[in-house]
């Protein structure tokens, strides 16, 4: 598949969320989402040699790296080595409004300057072979989305990018939170909806407020290329991604369960822990497994009260699987 196909559905890039255990843990639900770490910063990586920031498992494939940052030499530089890395897509954050983003000339403040995100965007691209993309917001404080987005989008289209993820909220800068960023500015999906008739060859994703994979479903067959999910994504994991690869991609692969995802994930917990890992690290993503489900509260609560107990491993995760399949005995055994 190619990677544009696996954009149809992404699991968006999220702060403290989307990390390495997170991203697998999301693959053995879905084989073909396209899945992005969180935003790593050019200067980490260039002036940091914070390569560990670049680890992941190739069981993610595929994966993105979001970078953030506003010089262009500097992002070029990050892009070779998240390509070095093996990644197959690298994104640019243009959207993440939070304090410690701004006071680095990039995230959310870049939809201000068209040019400089045009530069960065054709520097990255002459410095590595695999696609380089943009996540943006509509536009950020008093800017007229009708008219920045579309001028945003010609400036980076004509630096050569050519697949874009669209939130379709502006971001105040002051004023709001960034959790409230992700709340309080109305969406507007009509706006994406237009560029896309504007700019019929450029692969837009839209992202923000997306609950469900019937949302998705729908946004996808009013014309959108993408759809990109966040925190439905992270909090009822298998609600969203289980039977992606029926309902988004058309593949007739049986659907992966909750059930199937925690079994999945037994291997990979000894293999974290016998690397001096902890349990806590693996299974606060997995609180969300059988959201919604009989169990599910003693689910969460034995994982969160005792992963992070000293030497807590992978009987603990069973221990609390049996919880939820005792319950539900219509569902397969396990």
């Amino acid at each position: 598949m190619r990677l544009e196909q696996n954009a149809t559905l992404s699991v968006a890039p999220m702060m403290d969320w989307t990390d390495r255990h997170c991203r697998y843990l999301h693959r053995q639900l879905s084989r073909h989402a396209l899945l992005y770490t969180e935003m790593v910063t050019a200067p980490a990586l260039v002036r940091g040699g914070a390569l560990h920031l670049l680890d992941y498992d190739p069981a993610e494939h595929p994966v993105a790296l979001q970078l953030g940052g506003s010089d262009p030499a500097e992002l070029a530089a990050a892009a070779r080595l998240g390509a070095a890395a093996g990644y197959d897509e690298i994104n640019l954050n243009c959207g993440c409004p939070s304090d410690r983003v701004q006071s680095g000339t990039f995230g959310a403040v870049l939809m201000r300057n068209a040019g400089l995100v045009a530069d960065c965007v054709a520097a990255m691209r002459a410095a590595v072979g695999v696609p380089v993309t943009v996540k943006c917001r509509i536009g950020v404080d008093e800017q007229d989305p009708e008219h920045v987005l579309p001028e945003f989008l010609a400036r980076i289209v004509a630096a050569g990018c050519e697949r874009v993820t669209i939130h379709a909220r502006k971001a105040w800068l002051q004023g709001l939170s960034p959790k409230e960023n992700r709340d309080i500015p109305p969406l507007d999906y009509d706006l994406v909806m237009r560029m896309k008739g504007l700019f019929p060859n450029l692969h837009i994703s839209i992202n923000g407020g997306v609950a469900t994979l019937d949302e998705a479903a729908r946004l996808l067959d009013s014309g959108l290329d993408g759809v990109m999910i966040g925190r439905a994504a992270y909090h009822q994991p298998a609600d969203i991604l289980s039977a992606a690869d029926t309902r988004i991609f058309g593949k007739s692969d049986p659907e992966r369960s909750a059930e199937d995802a925690v079994l999945a994930m037994l291997p990979y917990i000894e293999a974290h822990l016998s690397a001096g890992g902890r349990l806590h690290q693996v299974t606060r993503h997995m609180l969300g497994l059988f959201a919604g489900r009989p169990g599910a509260r003693a689910w969460r609560r034995m994982l969160s009260e005792g992963a992070v107990v000293d030497g807590a491993g992978p009987e603990l995760v069973q221990a609390a699987l049996a919880q939820v399949t005792a319950l539900a005995p219509d569902r397969k055994a396990v």
